[in-house]
């Protein structure tokens, strides 16, 4: 989708279906495509430096407000939505809770984690970094150095065994043996919480060297074979199977590869909720922090971003992995709330902003709110399609929407729910989760 420069999702999903100057917030309406959706822009309302009008005392809620909050204390009510939900809606302008239903109890948030991971990884490594694969040569051997980039494709390791095979051609060298090295990534390849059944379709082992997404579970020794393919088409005689080794510093660099900036690569992977990015991401930012790339660091590196950098309250918050495929995570939906929120702060935009610019929009075709995967397409919830902007996600056992909207008063709101151990089918409780989501938007009233 396009979006304005200032403009500000999964683990499974179900099958598709055939002023004072200072506290001034802007507020920017752009045309999103391909559905005529809008997206906020602004302070946030959780900024050190924002006048905060329930401590001001000004706690009321106008009639707008509670309108919102009414409907949804009605919707609530929704057998779809079960027992155990943590859900909230705050004006983004005025830092005012206008409706909470169990907003500080922790739940799993699943794929809403990544919204953490990305605010820790756009934040330490900056929207501009760019991951780096390498080959190398020494003692008759290609070594083909993984650097975390998950988007590495079959072309791009063409162009590098073809820049290879020119280097060793030039040295009259027709045979190599082909090795790979991923020791970028120190063990344990699997989080806590991650359940047999993951991988390698929604996740594969973390590793540090990976082609065209492949979902197998040693990526590792998958890129290098398809490595020495390519080199095999070219001429050049590949000795023996490809192995595990680790590069040497006496080896000659002799051709790389630079991904993508993050800034992109993050809002892809929001878009579509990519877990093998997500992991990767948070390994990755471990190492910018000057940490291990462990999921043990990384989750270390996420909450001292959060809490340090930018004062989210960590209470009952918890996180192993950067994907949220963890059944062991646990965030409360005001915390992911005040996540999303940073987005919109001026001082932070330049940073966070591609997250807002990542998350699917209702109705969005090829992201996760798109009508293939069944959203926003119910008497309840179709009149906001273009209207919503939220990160999906969903678990067995868990299921949860957190993003933007702008209310009937014009005004915009930032809400999360996320709902755990409702009995009934996936389906029906996202088109809950949609419902209330509108409702916020105000076209289901």
């Amino acid at each position: 989708m396009s979006s304005s420069p200032l403009s500000g999702a999964r683990g499974r999903h179900r099958k598709p279906r055939p002023m004072n100057p200072a506290v001034r917030r802007a507020l920017l309406v752009a045309a999103v495509a391909p559905v005529a959706g809008t997206i906020l822009a602004g302070q946030s309302a959780f900024a050190a430096d924002k006048v905060n009008t329930a401590k001001a005392g000004v706690t009321e809620l106008d009639a707008a407000e509670q309108k919102i909050a009414d409907n949804l204390n009605t919707r609530v009510q929704d057998v779809r939505l079960g027992s155990t939900f943590s859900g909230v809606v705050i004006d983004a302008k005025s830092d005012k809770q206008i409706w909470g239903h169990d907003a500080a109890t922790a739940l799993m948030p699943a794929s809403n984690t990544k919204l953490a991971t990305s605010t820790a990884a756009l934040t330490v490594l900056g929207p501009d970094h760019r991951f780096t694969t390498k080959v190398v040569y020494g003692d008759g051997t290609l070594t083909l150095v993984g650097g975390g980039d998950r988007t590495l494709t079959t072309g791009d390791l063409q162009e590098m065994a073809k820049t290879a095979v020119d280097g060793l051609k030039a040295a009259g060298l027709t045979t190599v043996k082909v090795r790979v090295d991923d020791s970028l990534f120190p063990e344990p390849s699997l989080a806590n919480g991650w359940n047999d059944g993951y991988y390698p379709d929604n996740i594969a082992p973390v590793r540090a060297l990976v082609v065209d997404g492949h979902g197998v579970t040693d990526t590792s020794l998958d890129a290098g074979q398809v490595f020495a393919k390519l080199l095999a088409d070219q001429g050049v005689t590949v000795d023996g199977a490809v192995a595990h080794a680790t590069a040497t510093s006496s080896d000659v660099p002799v051709a790389v590869h630079r991904s993508g900036k993050l800034s992109t690569i993050v809002k892809h992977m929001l878009k579509v909720s990519d877990n093998n990015i997500a992991e990767t991401l948070l390994r990755m930012t471990a190492l910018g922090a000057g940490r291990q790339a462990t999921f043990e660091d990384g989750t270390a590196v996420v909450r001292d971003v959060l809490s340090r950098r930018y004062g989210v309250s960590l209470e009952n918050f918890e996180i192993n992995d950067g994907s949220g495929l963890s059944r062991a995570n646990k965030i409360p939906a005001q915390t992911l709330a005040q996540i999303l929120d940073l987005t919109t702060n001026p001082r932070y935009s330049q940073t966070l902003k591609y997250i807002k610019d990542g998350l699917p929009v209702a109705g969005e075709a090829g992201a996760t709110l798109g009508p293939e995967w069944g959203r926003f397409d119910t008497a309840d919830s179709s009149c906001a399609v273009g209207k919503v902007m939220a990160k999906t996600g969903t678990l067995t056992g868990a299921i949860a929407l957190s993003g933007f909207t702008q209310a009937q008063d014009g005004r915009w709101k930032v809400f999360s729910f996320v709902e755990n151990n409702s009995t009934a089918a996936p389906g029906d409780t996202k088109d809950a989760l949609d419902g209330l989501a509108a409702t916020v938007n105000g076209c289901w009233a």
